[in-house]
């Protein structure tokens, strides 16, 4: 089993940033990507961006140029960068782990973005 819990998240302007990360524990050898979904109000879930243990990125068109992923194996925690955020940024964010077939998903954090 593999346990993870984010934090960061919380209520910003227009136009601010927030930093989400999402700390990884239990069975932790062997996790591969690492990533970060989100799900609005009436819509589902959605990948905002992952990266593979070696560092391969992949985003959502609607973040390119304003969030970034990053990952540090030594603390197997994963962040999210969010900058020039919008309102339609607004949503429950989940942290992923894929290890070999199996997915583990945290339990969410809420990021409000008013205008």
């Amino acid at each position: 089993q593999v346990q993870l819990v984010e934090s960061g998240g919380g209520l910003v302007q227009a136009g601010g940033s927030l930093r989400l990360s999402c700390a990884a524990s239990g069975s932790i050898f062997s996790i591969d990507a690492m990533g970060w979904y989100r799900r609005a109000p009436g819509k589902q879930r959605e990948l905002v961006a992952d990266v593979t243990r070696g560092g391969r990125t992949n985003y959502a068109d609607s973040v390119k140029g304003r969030f970034t992923i990053s990952r540090d194996n030594a603390k197997n925690t994963v962040y999210l960068q969010m900058n020039s955020l919008k309102p339609e940024d607004t949503a429950v964010y989940y942290c992923r782990a894929d290890r070999g077939p199996y997915n583990y998903w945290g339990q969410g954090t809420q990021v409000t973005v008013s205008s």
